[in-house]
């Protein structure tokens, strides 16, 4: 067999902001976050309302304290979560989806259903893949 077609020229970058990628970096950025898996745990818990610290780590299985402050310090960074202290002894802080937050949790929650209703076709697919590439 012979290759064909291998002298393609490339194509001239886009001009503008589509051709430096920027934006493609700047979406990136969101979705790594909002694609994070313990921010989408964080996200499906708060749906229902407000939470303490040690709310959300007893809910979330296996997020270390650590993980959680990280998890709760981005989403608040990225305005999808707000922290309120209350003035009380001890104080209490609670965290809470903002609007933009809370515009996100739908569509986490449709991907949560979804990979939740797929999960056996996708863990028979695995199965099937992994039982071809063995050896």
């Amino acid at each position: 067999m012979r290759p064909e077609n291998i002298r393609v020229p490339a194509l001239p970058p886009l001009p503008g902001p589509a051709g430096d990628h920027s934006d493609c970096r700047a979406v990136a950025s969101v979705l790594a976050r909002v694609g994070d898996k313990w921010s989408v745990f964080v996200i499906m818990v708060l749906i229902d309302g407000p939470r303490r610290f040690n709310e959300l780590k007893r809910t979330i299985a296996g997020i270390s304290q650590r993980m959680l402050t990280l998890t709760l310090r981005g989403l608040e960074r990225d305005g999808l979560v707000t922290r309120t202290i209350f003035p009380t002894i001890p104080p209490r802080v609670d965290y809470e989806l903002t609007d933009l937050g809370r515009g996100l949790a739908e569509p986490v929650k449709a991907l949560g259903q979804w990979a939740f209703a797929h999960l056996p076709e996708i863990e028979g697919a695995r199965t099937r893949f992994d039982g071809r590439n063995d050896g």
